[in-house]
């Protein structure tokens, strides 16, 4: 109407002089990446491992989280020095995400019992604080308390199993506890090892610990791709970490596969129901987690590394983007379907190869172990992709047949690659890869894959009214973190 003002978001204000804290803060952390590079060229030469003893110890998973860590934290600050602009708590802001990069950092070296559970509730509460940043949002506000109660209840369980540890073995370092491992008692490593996966489990948003993700949307974006990036990985890092106590116990070890593979397979269910770009993300970053804890459960924690280092550069590139994917949308346009039978031979063809390729390039599913289950969720997912590709493809017909096998193959070849190299990096740290024999619960998931991969090929869920419903609710955040009014979202 004529003669009406504009009014102010709340969190939002114009202001008359630029903070020096967001420059300073992306200067700071991008020296922290220089000085990660050269930690990690150091570990590759096989140089000097700084160590204090008994309270941090720089070894190879500690080089390349730095790498890792760093790099997006740099991105996110870079990005937000615009995305941010204006924004009344901005310095605050900038003060989470670069104490939140220091926090990992420190969780990462740390050695010492006391300090490795310090940095994992700093790491909590700084992402917890930064899901609630708008805090004139009341649904923000709400998101951020629930995010808490789960993090304080993820370091309350691996405060417990640490100090069982610590308490049985006499030893305060982690590299100490993890050497006397034989003498923990059987009850007090089955505690344990509770403990220390479930706080895994909570912080990887695994199922039945999901929801506090899925009601996490009211964080500023660069926050939501710095969680979905950074700090849902925090479970595979935790993981690795205790892999020589956790492979001493096969009911762990199976217990852990089946919770990645349901936490994998019900994260793309509710993808495949999702009607919000950021909630879509939540799930696919559940089932993406799921498949990571899967393979630590196998025994190749160094895979679970390299896939959640290529899930959070994926990640962070759609969360960053994700504003423009309505714009790049063009409705009703998905092309002309390449003809039915070649469609399926190349897919056939393409799955049975790369399947093939991972075993070669990575020597998983070489053996009559664990890894062959890994294989054939391998050649499921590249049979899936495969399809997928052929019939959303703007391009060709021609091309497609053709083209995309090249495409998902060098993708695996991508993929084999990076695991050899932070497999050669992480040398140094204990049982990093360590398949375990073939059991019924291997098989078990190995069926359920299957399964979920036909269901999905028949659409099920479509056609399935009680299914989709029941995806659907388990998709849904808390309630009171739901924004209901548009006018909420104004320069949000």
């Amino acid at each position: 109407m004529a003669g009406t003002q504009p009014t102010e978001t709340p969190h939002r204000a114009e202001t008359t002089s630029a903070s020096f804290v967001p420059k300073a803060s992306t200067w700071a952390v991008w020296s922290l990446f220089a000085l990660g590079l050269v930690v990690l060229g150091n570990e590759i030469a096989g140089g000097y491992e700084p160590a204090v003893p008994d309270l941090f110890v720089v070894d190879g998973l500690t080089a390349v989280m730095w790498v890792v860590v760093t790099f997006f934290s740099g991105i996110v600050h870079s990005y937000s020095r615009r995305y941010m602009a204006g924004d009344r708590h901005l310095d605050g802001f900038y003060a989470r995400v670069f104490g939140f990069t220091l926090v990992v950092m420190v969780l990462t070296a740390a050695d010492h019992v006391a300090l490795f559970a310090a940095a994992w509730l700093g790491m909590g509460l700084l992402m917890a604080s930064l899901i609630g940043h708008v805090r004139e949002w009341k649904q923000a506000r709400a998101a951020a308390s629930l995010a808490r109660r789960y993090f304080l209840a993820s370091s309350g369980l691996l405060a417990g199993g640490l100090l069982l540890l610590a308490w049985t073995t006499g030893r305060t370092s982690l590299s100490g506890i993890l050497e006397a491992t034989a003498t923990v008692p059987q009850w007090v490593a089955a505690l344990a090892i509770g403990g220390i996966v479930l706080a895994a489990i909570i912080q990887s948003a695994l199922f039945p610990f999901q929801n506090w993700l899925l009601s996490s949307m009211t964080a500023p974006t660069p926050a939501s791709a710095l969680m979905h990036a950074g700090f849902v990985n925090a479970g595979g890092i935790l993981l690795t970490r205790f892999a020589p106590l956790l492979t001493e116990t096969a009911v762990a070890m199976s217990a852990i596969v089946l919770i990645g593979a349901t936490s994998a397979l019900l994260g793309q269910a509710m993808l495949l129901v999702g009607t919000n770009v950021k909630r879509e993300l939540g799930a696919s970053t559940m089932a993406q987690m799921g498949f990571m804890t899967l393979q630590c459960g196998l025994g190749f924690f160094a895979a679970a590394i390299a896939h959640l280092i290529l899930h959070g550069f994926y990640k962070a590139y759609l969360f960053l983007s994700s504003g423009a994917a309505v714009e790049q949308t063009v409705p009703g346009h998905n092309g002309r379907r390449p003809p039915a039978v070649p469609s399926i031979a190349v897919g056939l063809l393409t799955a049975l190869g790369g399947g093939a390729l991972f075993a070669v390039l990575t020597g998983k599913g070489m053996a009559l172990n664990s890894g062959l289950l890994l294989v054939l969720v391998v050649v499921l997912t590249t049979l899936h992709a495969t399809r997928d590709i052929l019939r959303r493809s703007t391009l060709p017909q021609w091309l497609r047949l053709v083209g995309t096998p090249a495409v998902v193959l060098a993708a695996i070849g991508t993929y084999a690659v990076v695991f050899n190299a932070i497999s050669a990096v992480m040398k140094d740290v204990p049982m990093t890869t360590a398949p375990t024999e073939l059991t019924v619960v291997h098989v078990a998931v190995g069926a359920l894959f299957v399964g979920a991969y036909a269901a999905s090929a028949l659409e099920w869920h479509r056609q399935s009214k009680r299914l989709y419903v029941a995806l659907l609710n388990l998709a849904q955040p808390d309630p009171a973190t739901v924004l209901t009014n548009k006018e909420d979202y104004d320069d949000a």
